[in-house]
């Protein structure tokens, strides 16, 4: 494999590729249009090694992070992200390899996704896995791109309507949207879960699939998913499970036996992988046999002479992302799954459950729960209570940061006013969460006795409370010399 050496150049210079093992020297411009190429020197500062290496670990201070303090974030699972992921994944052998390289110099990288696949098919009861996606709504918008395939195939071509339940994550109804479909919502029942005759009202033959999430971002287990199952299919409708909320069930009970017939995975939420700012993003979805024949190419197979990449699909969607999916990424999670085993991931959820729990129970008689039925990994308040006291969900959340904690989930599910989605993951220590609990009653004492201090707040960050409105109208995206 041929490294590209590029040389600096002045403005007044063409920047070249240095030649390297005989090869002739190739000036930039071949490889990149001239109206692209710099005619000027950047207006960058000139500063240290030095000043640099400051300037960057002092804003690194300033973030909070999963490695820094709490992060109860409802429904986005901010776990602890072991280092030996991070090691793993630095190996020679996986960190200098290029998606280009022919597969037999490949072997290595090619069983690392095939096994990876294999113990995802196994989590979630389904056959057939792409690594592919780059997210978990790129996930969804494939896991609804192979449904609508699939009936297309079949000839099928009024199914034109996807259900997402009102407590649906919000990229359910619009991944279904991006996806062709009508977005169907139906309500919910007195205690969170699916109205069963809400769904027989809308169920039809234009219905092609049901999006769910279970347990739902109530953090309630669907108690009738069985029924649910029954009725979408009996339509000729098809499950699709949001598997952000698998945390709380890997090694309990699986999608696949809950009759779903695809699902995405968030690997960040129950793999541990690195979350958010962009990326590093990795997803899986998994699907029945009947849906295996569209899932994006290639595909990684298992033959006798090795391992190979599949290309030769024909009824493939296509591809939704460069090469074969975020590799770093995936070597972290398949290491995750290795180092717990199935009695491990089990335990995960188990804990996970125990937590959330944990804080309910403590956290019920100072703010309003409105489902008080034993919650799976993550549970919703109300901040209607404060609210009367003029202290709204926004201003806690603010205050929160005082005490060196990040807000959870706010103002979501949409069915819960003031909503506060609260979730602790396994990986936090009872110390912790006690330490949470004494916090959130904290700021309850203050919305009584001295509630300038909520709504004023934050007041011991870096950053103070910013206008939101105008932040929203009039964002600030771009840097300029003026800012200094």
């Amino acid at each position: 494999m041929r490294k590209l050496i590029y040389e600096k150049s002045t403005p007044g210079r063409r920047a070249e590729i240095l030649p390297q093992a005989g090869l002739p020297k190739r000036e930039l411009s071949e490889l990149i249009p001239e109206k692209f190429l710099r005619k000027k020197l950047a207006a960058l500062p000139e500063v240290s090694e030095l000043e640099a290496v400051r300037h960057f670990v002092n804003l690194s201070t300033l973030n909070h992070s999963i490695d820094t303090g709490f992060y109860p974030l409802g429904s986005c699972t901010m776990k602890y992200n072991p280092k030996v992921n991070d090691a793993m994944a630095a190996l020679d052998g996986f960190r200098e390899l290029h998606p280009m390289q022919p597969e037999d110099q490949i072997q290595g990288a090619l069983e690392v996704l095939h096994t990876l696949q294999e113990k995802i098919a196994e989590i979630v009861g389904l056959p057939a896995v792409t690594l592919q996606p780059a997210a978990g709504a790129q996930g969804e918008l494939l896991g609804l791109m192979l449904i609508k395939a699939y009936f297309e195939k079949k000839g099928d071509k009024k199914r034109t309507k996807v259900i997402c339940p009102d407590t649906a994550h919000g990229t359910n109804p619009a991944s279904a949207a991006m996806a062709g479909y009508e977005v169907i919502e139906i309500g919910s029942t007195d205690r969170g879960l699916v109205d069963i005759e809400a769904l027989k009202k809308v169920l039809g033959p234009d219905i092609a699939a049901i999006m769910l999430t279970n347990p739902s971002t109530l953090g309630l287990f669907e108690e009738e998913i069985m029924e649910v199952q029954k009725l979408v299919h009996e339509c000729g409708g098809l499950l699709y499970y949001d598997g952000a909320n698998l945390n709380a069930i890997m090694g309990l009970v699986r999608p696949g036996d809950m009759g779903f017939d695809v699902c995405h995975l968030n690997l960040h939420k129950s793999f541990s992988t690195p979350h958010g700012g962009g990326g590093p993003g990795a997803c899986a979805v998994g699907c029945r046999d009947f849906l295996a024949p569209f899932l994006p190419v290639p595909v990684v197979i298992k033959k006798e002479s090795g391992y190979s990449l599949d290309f030769d699909r024909p009824d493939s969607v296509g591809k939704v992302k460069g090469f074969y999916g975020n590799f770093g990424i995936l070597v972290r999670a398949l290491t995750y799954i290795l180092a717990h085993g199935k009695e491990g991931l089990t335990q995960v959820s188990r804990d996970a459950i125990l937590s959330a729990n944990y804080l309910k129970e403590n956290l019920k008689r100072s703010f309003k729960l409105p489902y008080t039925q034993p919650c799976m990994h993550e549970f919703v308040l109300s901040g209607v209570w404060q609210k009367e006291r003029g202290c709204s969900t926004t201003q806690i959340a603010k205050r929160m940061l005082d005490y060196g904690v990040h807000a959870p989930t706010v103002y979501f599910p949409l069915v819960v006013p003031e909503a506060m989605m609260i979730e602790p993951t396994e990986t936090e220590s009872k110390q912790t969460l006690d330490e949470f609990i004494e916090i959130m009653l904290q700021i309850d004492k203050e919305t009584k006795e001295t509630p300038d201090l909520v709504t004023s707040a934050p007041s011991r960050t870096p950053v103070g409370r910013l206008d939101e409105a105008m932040a929203a109208r009039k964002p600030n995206l771009r840097w300029t010399p003026a800012q200094e």
